[in-house]
């Protein structure tokens, strides 16, 4: 129970222009229904008239004609409304869709209207500065690494930057366990010289 007086409290979403949309296609159908039946009819009613005219009845066969082309208007009477009713049809739902764009137009200004009071022409601008200064900044960066490395140094970024292009790792030399030797001294520090020697001794 609940779950039926639930129903019946939610808002239809069929408009006032749905309705008015699908009387008019009932009522054209009805139209087209009745064409069938008259055209039926009248060729009925046309095989009539040839066989009275064979049996000799011509005045009841042309009555009978009579009677078919006052159906004929009656046709193309049908077939103007019906054409009425199938323009009206296009209009309204052309109206529909014009509605809708009109809503979508509102409410894409609006929404506009709120981005432009978020951000104003002001902190753009300002974002365009900073922006720009810190493209500025890395550059001058970029400038300075570059002139702080040799041309071997160079060599070896691109040959890394060439390896990891091509999913490569690059090979680095290995590091020794053990400790590297001391360097030896030089000749004269380990032993003084002949004539230093032979000075020592004349002076004593």
């Amino acid at each position: 129970m609940g779950n039926v007086f639930g129903r019946k409290g939610r808002p239809s979403r069929v408009t006032e222009q749905d309705r008015a949309v699908l009387q008019l296609k009932q009522q054209r159908d009805k139209l087209r229904q009745y064409q069938k039946r008259i055209t039926l009819q009248l060729e009925k009613e046309r095989s009539l008239a040839k066989q009275l005219l064979k049996d000799g009845k011509r005045e009841r066969a042309l009555l009978l004609l009579k009677k078919k082309r006052y159906q004929d208007r009656l046709l193309d009477k049908t077939e103007n409304q019906i054409d009425n009713l199938e323009r009206m049809v296009q209009d309204i739902e052309f109206a529909q869709i014009e509605m809708k764009v009109i809503e979508g137009l509102k409410n894409g200004n609006e929404c506009l209207k709120k981005m432009h009071e978020v951000m104003s022409f002001e902190e753009v601008e300002r974002i365009l500065e900073e922006t720009e200064d810190a493209v500025e900044y890395q550059k001058q960066i970029d400038e300075l690494l570059a002139g702080s490395l040799t041309q071997e140094d160079e060599e070896a970024v691109l040959q890394e930057l060439e390896a990891i292009t091509q999913g490569e790792d690059v090979e680095l030399p290995e590091v020794p366990a053990e400790p590297l030797p001391e360097a030896p001294q030089p000749e004269s520090e380990r032993k003084p010289s002949k004539s230093h020697a032979e000075r020592e001794m004349l002076a004593a």
